[in-house]
Order: C-alpha cells, then structure tokens, then sequence
C-alpha cells in the first residue's frame, strides 16, 4: 500500500525533493539594510562558492605561485593581514592597508579610494598589481585551464569549454560575497536575542557612538560608504585618496569609511596602517585631527577646535563597545577556512 502510494506521488510529480544547499552568508541578517548587490546577477550557489573558495586560497594566481588572495585576507583577523601595509609577490609593498572582506554585498564600490565599482570586479586589481599578485589575466588563465581538476569544476558551472575572465570572476566573487558578518553580539543585543547583554560600559559606548561617531559610520554596517577627510595629514603628498580617482582637488585626502564591524580583529589602522591599537584611533580623534582645504565639516567643532571631543572614560567606554561588534561565528566559520 505505502509503495503504491509512493508511486503515485512519484507519478504525479509530488514527491518533495530538498533544495540545492546555499553557501553561507546568502542571507539578509533582519538589522542590516537592503543589499546594494543584485544576487540575480550571480546567484549563489554551492558549487560555485566551493570554487571560488578554491580559488581565493589558490597562490598560483600570482606571478611567483606564493601569494593567494588569502595571504592579504586571513579569516581570523576579519580577512585582513595585520600589517601595516600589504606584502605581495616578491616581498613587494602595497601603498595601502588590506581592507577587510566583509559584508560585500552591502558595499556600493570597492578599494579605499573607490575606484572599482563591481564585486566581480574587484579581484582584477589585486590579481594584475605589481604591488600585490603580479600576474597578467592570460596566464592566471592559462594556468587553471592547465589543470584538469580546475578545467572539471568550470566546466561542471559554466559548460564545457576554456575557463575565461568572466568565469574567474564570477566564481571568485561568489566567495567573497558570501563573507557575511552578522552574529557578533551586538547583532544579538539589537535583534533582541540570546547572547546579547551589554554591560553598562558597553551601553554607555553604543550611545555614545551614536552620538560621536554615528554620522560617519551610520546603520548597522557601521559605515555609510561616503569619502570623507578624517585629519590624519595636512598635505597629501603619497595617497591623495579619491583625488586618485577623480583627479578634483576637492577629493585630495578623502578616502572610503570603512565599515567598523569586527574593528578589534583588524589592526592596524587607516588606509596606511599608522594606528597600530584601537586607542591610538579614538586619541588621534580627541586631540591629533590635522587641519586641511578637505576636513570633514563633522570634524570642526562650534568652539573652533577640530576633532571629536572625548575624556578618558568615554573613550574607554567607546572601546567596549567596539569590541561587541567582534562576530566570532564569521571569524571562526569552518566553510570559510581553506579547502580541504
């Protein structure tokens, strides 16, 4: 009786057949707000995460076959490096620190300076820089098209043929768009779940940082992608920023604010890395903004000041806080780890 009625189920085509898997991050934590990224442009999808995955630890992408998209991006520090600037192939220096992977499809353009404006293509500056992985698109290409192992996984996504740039890209950013961190324990305190009490120095920090820092870095992704001058120099003479980008004097020393999530992970500081600890950051604030033709109008006080006023306790209370925006479930994620 029970094997007839399979049957007809089967017949009928009503037999319930799970769904594909989704890699992790797919989701739109409740507190975040609405995704910049269209997810019909490269939908997720198991497979494709696993390749990219594959691809984002994979130091044969660059010139010496040493250095992998992870070796800038380590998941433990919130996939940044800790140094001051990012090393890349034969030792070389990148002018820049490596920015944390996090969150990205909730970005309106990438790099410091904005100047890429796609997640897919994202990865062709680190890939083709001199300072980071060195490597022309046709030899990262000839050389997954040399290996069997990648030519089957392509091939089982995209169809039978030569691995190309857009297959790469896709795949890559199939990866880096699932880095979703969204589980630190201020994410539980605001969505009123287990795990989420703050201590009164804790609550004290978030109003505060409402009050201090809000402008800035707005809304649960704690940065409102604006370009803004935050004092650290007077002249620009090695990184103008956006200047970079636009060439208008108006953007000489305004650079992307960065998204504080998971901020205690990610030392060192600035788009240099000169702040080795998150004191010296809230200190140059108080008393060390620098005057100049760009300076963020939030950064001029009535009084005629600059900076951002801030005794000792608030500043040890704004520490606190901070430091429940560490999500140790997106820094310790065993899908996000090398593959096996």
């Amino acid at each position: 009786m029970l094997a007839g009625l399979a049957l007809s189920a089967l017949a009928l085509g009503l037999v319930a057949v799970a769904p594909a898997p989704l890699p992790p991050g797919a989701g739109q934590p409740a507190n975040f707000p609405a995704m910049t990224y269209q997810l019909a442009q490269n939908q997720p999808d198991q497979a494709t995460f696993e390749l990219g995955r594959r691809l984002f630890y994979d130091p044969r992408l660059s010139r010496s076959g040493a250095v992998a998209c992870a070796s800038c991006h380590q998941q433990s520090r919130a996939f940044t490096d800790g140094r001051a600037l990012a090393v890349g192939v034969g030792g070389r220096l990148s002018p820049r620190n490596a920015p944390a992977l996090q969150n990205l499809r909730w970005r309106h353009g990438f790099m410091a300076d904005g100047g890429v404006l796609g997640l897919e293509l994202q990865a062709l500056a680190p890939l083709t820089s001199p300072a980071e992985m060195d490597t022309p698109l046709a030899d990262a290409l000839a050389r997954l098209n040399a290996d069997p192992a990648y030519r089957r996984r392509f091939a089982a996504i995209y169809g039978p043929g030569q691995i190309d740039t857009p297959q790469l890209l896709r795949a890559l950013a199939q990866f880096t768009a699932a880095l979703t961190s969204g589980q630190s324990r201020y994410d539980k305190h605001v969505r009123h779940e287990a795990g989420g009490t703050f201590s009164a120095p804790e609550q004290r920090g978030r109003m505060l940082f409402v009050a201090k820092c809000g402008g800035c870095h707005a809304t649960d992704l704690f940065t409102d992608e604006s370009f803004r001058n935050n004092g650290l120099d007077r002249t620009f003479p090695r990184d103008s920023g956006r200047a970079h980008i636009t060439a208008r004097p108006f953007d000489r020393g305004r650079f992307k604010v960065p998204s504080l999530r998971n901020v205690a992970r990610t030392a060192p500081y600035m788009h240099d890395g000169r702040f080795a600890a998150l004191p010296q950051v809230l200190a140059h604030y108080a008393h060390g903004v620098q005057p100049s033709p760009t300076l963020d109008p939030l950064l001029h006080r009535p009084d005629g000041r600059l900076g951002i006023p801030l005794s000792d306790t608030q500043q040890a209370d704004l520490l606190a806080f901070l430091n429940t925006l560490t999500d140790q479930e997106f820094l310790t994620d065993q899908r996000l780890t090398p593959p096996r």
